[in-house]
């Protein structure tokens, strides 16, 4: 076999489109997890790619527009390569506007959302029986809309990249040594090495329970309604969650937080009442210590590099991630924005 340019260790989303975008760009890369793709956080239910509120502009918003943006592309080319779909669809999104001064709060960020992204997207101020019956119920009468939301299935998301970089010769390895420059993309098992290693915590993980429900609704846009992600995916299930547990004993075990989640759930769209629960899921996603994805060399370890810390929005993330990483890896351009870097965390 040809000596590797890059070794990705971790096979989430983040060491996954790493690999996919330093591979498109000819580089001969090795995807190295001994608990194969999407065993972690990656391997959830959810998938909503969902923009930062338009006010408040800084890098970390920025960067996450600019993903957001990228991401029809990529998922294209993705699933034109391996055949397989990752249920990306920019199906927008939908929120229901509680009180009086929700509303004036979310006229305000219509006009900012103008500024801010341009003729990308739209935030609209929305009177809630003009869209139709897939809403959730609005004590004010009007919801946001807006068209910069996209979801996708996670798990099919990791599946379609493991069938696209199969094609271009990279396979998933349980085990395998390091060439070339690696980068660790291992998650929250990963933050707690980190920690480890620098003595210091820079990193942990925060448990999210989520539900998949078997509802068919068709193209329609998620919805963000008592705080909770409800998304309608292509192949005929709808997800909700996730709760938020920075305390648990068990990672992946769901309980009585999930009853909630689900009845909640059915409260803000009671058109779930009934709707059969095919699956229970929890997880550990990682969170840096910034709370933006952590990305760059690893301090004191050279050809070493980390891309971690996606927390809930590390799909949204991960297309621009990927390219910051291989602009580094392949180009030595360091384009990371301020307050993404490792340095930023110790």
């Amino acid at each position: 076999m040809a000596m590797a340019d890059v070794t990705v260790r971790g096979a989430g989303i983040f060491g996954l489109s790493t690999a996919w975008v330093c591979a498109r760009r000819g580089a001969r890369v090795q995807v190295v997890d001994p608990f194969g793709a999407g065993a972690g956080s990656s391997g959830g239910l959810v998938g909503a790619l969902a923009p930062h509120v338009p006010e408040n502009w800084n890098p970390k918003k920025q960067f996450q527009l600019e993903s957001l943006l990228m991401a029809e592309s990529l998922w294209a080319e993705v699933e034109a390569t391996g055949g397989v779909s990752p249920g990306y669809g920019r199906t927008g999104r939908l929120q229901p506007i509680i009180d009086e001064r929700t509303l004036e709060l979310a006229r305000q960020r219509e006009i900012s959302a103008r500024a801010l992204w341009k003729d990308e997207a739209e935030w609209r101020v929305c009177q809630a029986d003009s869209l139709g019956p897939w809403l959730p119920p609005s004590a004010t009468g009007y919801v946001i809309h807006d068209t910069l939301s996209a979801r996708m299935h996670p798990r099919r998301a990791c599946a379609a990249l493991v069938s696209a970089l199969a094609v271009m010769g990279v396979e998933i390895q349980a085990e395998a040594p390091d060439q070339g420059k690696v980068v660790h993309a291992k998650g929250y098992a990963g933050l707690l090495e980190l920690n480890a290693a620098f003595g210091k915590t820079i990193g942990g993980g925060v448990k999210g329970q989520a539900a998949l429900l078997r509802f068919h609704e068709g193209e329609v846009p998620q919805l963000y309604a008592d705080g909770l992600h409800i998304i309608p995916h292509a192949d005929g299930t709808l997800a909700i969650g996730s709760t938020s547990e920075r305390d648990f004993e068990d990672g992946t075990a769901t309980d009585a937080q999930l009853d909630d989640v689900i009845e909640r759930a059915r409260s803000a769209v009671p058109v779930l009442h009934g709707a059969e629960v095919i699956e229970r899921w929890a997880g550990v996603r990682p969170r840096a210590k910034s709370r933006a994805p952590m990305l760059g060399a690893w301090p004191g370890r050279a050809g070493h590099y980390i891309a971690n810390g996606g927390f809930k929005i590390g799909f949204g993330m991960a297309p621009k991630a990927a390219h910051v990483m291989a602009d580094l890896l392949l180009e030595g351009r360091d384009s990371i924005p301020a307050g993404f870097r490792v340095e930023d965390n110790l």
